[in-house]
C-alpha cells in the first residue's frame, strides 16, 4: 500500500501533512478549540495533552503515513502557509481498498468562511489522485447540520443513515450520515 499524498493547495488554502516539527502548531489550534470541539469530536476526550504529548502524536501520525497508512493534515490560509492553523483534516483508509474517508474541522475563529467546504473539496480531488480509489466518503453524526451542508453543497450523493461504528463524541446521537462521491 503505497502512501497517500502528502498536500495540495486549493483556494486560498494549503493542506500540508502535519509533521513532528509543527508540535507548536497544533497545540495551540487545538488548545484554542476545545469547547467548539468537545461536542463533536471523540478525541477531543484526550485532550488537553501537553506541547510534548502532541509532538507524541505527530511522530505517531508522521510514522502512519510513512507506512502507508492515514494522512493528517493542517488547513492554512495559502498567504500565511507558516500559520496559525484554521483547522484540520485526514485521509482516512477505514471504508476498505478503494475508498478514502475524508474529515476535517475548522477552527472556531473562522467558521463559516467556506474554509469546511474548500477543504473538503481539495481533500475529495487529492483522494481520487490515489490509485485504485474508486470512492471518496463523509461521515458525519446525523443531527450534525453544519457538517452535513458541506458533502451537500460538493455534490455527494447521501447514501444512508447508519448506526455510527466509531467512537461518539458528546452530541452525537449514534446514527450517522454517509455521502459519497
Amino acid at each position: 500500500m503505497g502512501r497517500l499524498p502528502d498536500g495540495v493547495v486549493h483556494a486560498g488554502l494549503v493542506l500540508r501533512r502535519w509533521t513532528p516539527d509543527d508540535a507548536e502548531l497544533l497545540h495551540a489550534v487545538v488548545t484554542a478549540n476545545l469547547e467548539h470541539l468537545r461536542p463533536r469530536m471523540s478525541w477531543v476526550a484526550f485532550e488537553p495533552r501537553s506541547l510534548e504529548e502532541h509532538h507524541s502524536l505527530l511522530c505517531e501520525w508522521d510514522e502512519r503515513w510513512r507506512s502507508g497508512g492515514d494522512s493528517y493534515l493542517a488547513v492554512l490560509d495559502a498567504d500565511r502557509p507558516a500559520g496559525p492553523a484554521l483547522g484540520s483534516c485526514g485521509l482516512h483508509r477505514r471504508i476498505g481498498p478503494a475508498g478514502l474517508e475524508i474529515g476535517y474541522w475548522v477552527d472556531h475563529d473562522h467558521l463559516r468562511r467556506g474554509i469546511g467546504t474548500r477543504t473538503a473539496a481539495a481533500l475529495t480531488d487529492l483522494a481520487f489522485t490515489v490509485p485504485g480509489i474508486e470512492r471518496v466518503e463523509i461521515h458525519h453524526d446525523v443531527e450534525n447540520l453544519a457538517s452535513r451542508g458541506v458533502p451537500e453543497r460538493l455534490g455527494y450523493e447521501r447514501l444512508e443513515e447508519r448506526t455510527a461504528t466509531r467512537d461518539l463524541a458528546p452530541a452525537d446521537t449514534g446514527t450517522d450520515l454517509v455521502w459519497q462521491v
